[in-house]
């Protein structure tokens, strides 16, 4: 199947009723024909790994067909070039996430580029890097609890940005190392306790959300089961 097939595939599957729904979630309908990923991934299953089509259908800057470009990706094939366009190129936080998700969290350079792109301004360029420690924290079973410990100073810093796509990342990595041990879950904690005390509304409303997730009987019972 090639990139005209399946863009013809996509539009025959536009659904005005979806986009409408996706819209009510913040994503944007743009160039959006509202195929659901639940769609897309028997199809990308289909198709098969083909990085040279992923980059071709994130080439054509069809919602849908960016998502598919993640399942279909193959992340040892990705080159920092294609990852700094990828980025550039967000403009919605399904296909930040999807990409973090499906393809960068498994490149050798996902840490650095976690750091780096925390300091970017571009509302999706700054969620991208805490999308991303969010997303590490979970899958990357074998890293060290100082892979993550790097990240606290960072998400204490970015706490402060009010923009919504920016700090509710921010608070999902933060609760993400909180919840990996108890070791993390004490340091993650401390810096949720002092975002609390902070004169930033959004900091503060990161800080008492984490505390609110990180403390409860629910997330401690299972940390101390794990040790």
């Amino acid at each position: 199947m090639n990139k005209n097939n399946i863009i013809k595939k996509i539009k025959s599957l536009k659904s005005q009723k979806n986009i409408d729904g996706m819209a009510r979630f913040g994503i944007n309908p743009r160039n959006n024909y509202g195929v659901s990923i639940s769609v897309l991934r028997p199809m990308g299953k289909e198709i098969g790994k083909n990085h040279e089509l992923a980059m071709e259908l994130w080439d054509t800057d069809i919602h849908d067909a960016r998502l598919l470009a993640t399942v279909i990706g193959e992340p040892e094939k990705l080159t920092e070039t294609q990852m700094e366009k990828m980025v550039k190129d967000f403009d919605s936080w399904d296909i930040c996430d999807g990409v973090c998700s499906g393809l960068f969290r498994h490149h050798p350079l996902a840490y650095e580029k976690a750091i780096e792109w925390s300091t970017r301004e571009p509302e999706f360029e700054k969620r991208t890097a805490f999308s991303l420690m969010a997303t590490l924290v979970v899958i990357d079973k074998k890293a060290s609890d100082s892979k993550f410990e790097q990240f606290l100073p960072i998400i204490k810093r970015e706490a402060i940005d009010e923009r919504n796509y920016v700090k509710k990342a921010v608070n999902w990595a933060l609760r993400g190392i909180g919840k990996r041990n108890l070791a993390l879950n004490k340091k993650a904690l401390k810096v949720a306790k002092q975002l609390q005390k902070s004169k930033s509304k959004s900091a503060r409303w990161v800080g008492n959300d984490a505390v609110r997730e990180l403390e409860s009987e629910k997330v401690q019972e299972r940390l101390v089961s794990k040790k």
